[in-house]
């Protein structure tokens, strides 16, 4: 630990740097770097939890167990952090009205010793909450010697992390023996962890099983399926490079069983739209429209690349069937209950590591249906858009699946509030009354 502490206090000088470099690439927000180095507390008065979820998918997964925190402790307040642009894009958008009050969100501090000091001193949080496997040494043992009760929710730590860790045993056990709580997805994230040193941990399930369905703008989903009409959709979500060309051949060997098809590519990374969207043009010239530019697809459209953020919710509800991204490449896929959990037919490819116990499950159980190449993607869209029992039967097993873990959020919050002060007894008459009324 001394040597990441050392390398990290020597590297520091070059963070501005690379801060500024990462801003002008539109990755970091310029007028909010201070946050970066642990600046920008705004502590509220009464007891404060701190969430931190670093990318979109940890963000929006800790929505519905703040939701429940927040109805269990009606004192709390809460600190969310991520480390994405995106992400706090997101969480802006979906943070439902009633909790704006009680939430501030900051981007985490880099795993500086003199961030992390600054960052903590400056919010002084009563607890703190890791989502996922987002483990930053300096930040954790600060927290830590601050006697910050600490948990980890939702955990996971795949084979290969736990053989790194395992190479380092005294720094696994000091780093994952500091929590207090882990509550891991899967049993075998929580044998992994447990033999990396976090001696209690157990597996309840995933917090994405129990997301909110993704939102979609009324105005804007009526402008987006008038633009369609009754044409079928076959939508590739979160694409990765290399993915999208297998869906180009897919639509190709579609065209004369579907002559009206639409097929909708959302790269992960909107900024990769013109350039995709060139592309596309070589395979159907004149026959492409991009929604960052404003285009909504007209009759001859037949590659609508909608390279825009925060809007799956949306694409979800007007597609057929929907390929989920990083599946057809060895990137590990996207959550497969985004599309499930808003009626939308669900494909996926071979590489499902990053969900692989939701993915399992549901092709087990005939919730979605696995393709290899773009000729399987071909036949199994086909089928989908063509058969609506079939479309039906994997819709209702996927809806069934989701709700599966309804209770996780409350069980998970009344777990972590163990790890808060009481509250006080105004509060606790506040919630009596609540409780009986």
């Amino acid at each position: 630990m001394a040597a990441w502490r050392g390398a990290t206090t020597l590297g520091a000088a070059l963070l501005p740097l690379w801060l500024t470099h990462r801003a002008r690439l539109g990755k970091e927000d310029p007028a909010r770097l201070g946050e970066r180095r642990g600046a920008g507390a705004d502590r509220p008065a009464g007891p404060l939890l701190w969430l931190h979820g670093a990318s979109v998918g940890e963000s929006q997964s800790a929505l519905p167990l703040l939701e429940a925190l927040a109805e269990l402790r009606p004192d709390l307040h809460f600190l969310l952090t991520t480390g994405t642009l995106t992400a706090a894009r997101l969480l802006e958008d979906r943070l439902p009205a009633s909790l704006r009050p009680r939430v501030r969100h900051r981007f985490v501090p880099l795993d500086v010793p003199a961030h992390a000091a600054r960052f903590l001193d400056g919010w002084r949080p009563d607890a703190a909450v890791l989502i996922e496997s987002e483990i930053w040494p300096n930040l954790i043992l600060a927290a830590r010697a601050r006697g910050v009760p600490l948990a980890l929710v939702n955990a996971r730590v795949s084979a290969g992390s736990a053989r790194g860790w395992g190479r380092l045993p005294a720094v696994a056990r000091r780093l994952f023996g500091a929590f207090g709580l882990v509550i891991a997805q899967t049993e075998e994230d929580a044998a992994r962890l447990r033999a990396l040193g976090a001696e209690g941990a157990q597996s309840w399930g995933n917090l994405k099983f129990a997301a909110r369905p993704l939102p979609a703008p009324r105005a804007a989903l009526r402008a987006l399926r008038e633009a369609i009409g009754g044409r079928p959709v076959l939508l590739a979500a979160s694409t990765h490079p290399g993915e999208e060309a297998q869906v180009a051949a897919a639509r190709a060997q579609l065209q004369e069983r579907l002559p009206g098809l639409l097929t909708i590519l959302a790269p992960r990374h909107p900024e990769r739209g013109p350039a995709l969207a060139r592309e596309l043009e070589e395979a159907a010239p004149g026959a492409v429209a991009r929604r960052a530019a404003g285009d909504l697809p007209g009759p001859g459209t037949a590659f609508y690349v909608a390279d825009t953020i925060g809007e799956l919710g949306l694409l979800y509800r007007v597609a057929g069937v929907a390929l989920i991204g990083g599946s057809l490449v060895p990137h590990g896929g996207q959550n497969p209950l985004e599309a499930a959990r808003l009626g939308c037919p669900v494909l996926l490819g071979p590489h499902t590591d990053n969900f692989a116990t939701i993915a399992a499950r549901m092709v087990e159980e005939g919730a979605a249906e696995r393709v290899a190449d773009s000729g399987a993607l071909a036949e199994a869209a086909a089928a989908v858009l063509t058969e609506p029992d079939r479309a039906r039967s994997m819709t209702s097993a996927a809806a069934r699946i989701a709700a599966d873990a309804g209770a996780l959020p409350e069980r998970m919050a009344a777990a972590i509030e163990a790890l808060l002060p009481e509250p006080a007894p105004a509060w606790d008459g506040i919630r009596a009354a609540t409780a009986t009324g």
